[in-house]
């Protein structure tokens, strides 16, 4: 079991990486466009699109650090549902 919620954690931590990536990306032109931009794109977007809801301040989107703070409250949720079951 603990071995699940270990799993668990670290594809958080990834998932959390590959938003990271996505988001840096926006600081290159056309970095959207390459492979890896599509790829990020249809894995990231989706879970982005739920905080959409936080309108852009000063033309800077804060949405995707609600997102990586839900990600990262998830992932110490996991941490202690492996210690509660320890």
């Amino acid at each position: 079991m603990i071995f699940l919620f270990s799993i668990l954690s670290r594809l958080i931590q990834l998932y959390m990486l590959l938003i990271f990536v996505f988001v840096l990306m926006s600081w290159f032109p056309g970095a959207y466009q390459t492979k890896l931009g599509q790829w990020l794109a249809k894995i990231c977007v989706p879970y982005l699109k739920i905080f959409q809801f936080i309108p852009p301040i000063f033309g800077l989107d804060f949405s995707p650090i609600l997102a990586l703070v839900v990600l990262e409250m998830a992932q110490y949720g996991v941490a202690a549902l492996s210690r509660f079951f320890y």
